[in-house]
């Protein structure tokens, strides 16, 4: 009698520690008694241009000739590639430089998409263009590059062609964190001139959306870290840790009855 209560002690214990509770596995959770919805107060700063960032520039003028050299591959109407963009794009170097034709090396270390444009365009017209040719410059990144490691489905570098990403279509894009990954403590490195910065975010409650890193800049590591449950190894179900568990009461019981 007394071991059916203690295998019972044991069952009800293992239960209740080795399953993930649903609340953790639940996105942007109200966790208060507030009815006001969450309005994000955080402006989304602009990303400044780091070493390594890719650049794709065009130039563009009344007569498409004139500024032929600027452009890498004019005639291509095809969406690039990733290694089309990696070959073909402007590339910044440790200096903060990117090297172009004509005006040779031209700093952008630190400055914003718009304003490394305004620099570019003023060059441009300085020395080189008459206001009357028209000159136009568009420079974006090469791609939104992020990389994302630790419990979610498919970890690697990832890259999308889009001018802002919150952490959850990060997450996504990348086949969403697994059963077993730690929603409430997501860690997110980011790259600063200064040297990198580490934010935590919980992405269960709903105030996620007012932390610095719900909108993610490029570059971003994200990492998922797992939950006790994995070190543990009973299970991430309730029918996972009730084979666990009838394991470890059929190993007691066939010991107890092998040393009586």
């Amino acid at each position: 009698m007394n071991f059916r209560i203690i295998y019972l002690l044991i069952f009800v214990g293992l239960i209740t520690i080795s399953c993930v509770p649903t609340q953790d596995l639940i996105y942007l959770q109200k966790k208060d008694n507030s009815t006001e919805s969450i309005v994000n107060p955080i402006a989304l700063k602009p990303y400044r241009l780091q070493a390594n960032d890719i650049l794709s520039i065009s130039v563009k003028a009344i007569d498409p000739k004139l500024v032929e050299i600027f452009n890498n591959d004019p005639a291509s109407q095809m969406a690039p590639s990733d290694q089309l963009l990696y070959l073909k794009g402007y590339s910044v170097d440790d200096h903060g430089n990117v090297r172009m034709p004509i005006l040779g090396e031209v700093n952008v270390l630190g400055y914003t998409i718009e304003e490394a444009r305004e620099k570019i365009e003023a060059l441009l017209l300085k020395d080189h263009f008459k206001k009357e040719a028209g000159i136009y410059v568009n420079i974006k990144l090469a791609g939104f590059r992020y990389t994302v490691n630790g419990e979610v489905a498919n970890t690697g570098s990832k890259i999308l062609y889009q001018d802002k990403v919150t952490i959850l279509e990060a997450i996504a894009n990348s086949g969403d964190i697994t059963i077993i990954g730690d929603r409430k403590d997501v860690k997110v490195i980011r790259q600063f001139p200064q040297g990198a910065e580490t934010f935590s975010i919980d992405l269960t409650d709903e105030k996620a959306m007012q932390s610095p890193c719900y909108y993610l800049q490029p570059n971003d590591y994200i990492y998922v870290k797992p939950l006790k449950q994995k070190s543990w190894g009973t299970g991430k179900t309730g029918i996972e840790s009730l084979g666990t568990i009838i394991t470890i009461l059929s190993l007691a019981t066939t010991t107890f009855l092998l040393l009586k």
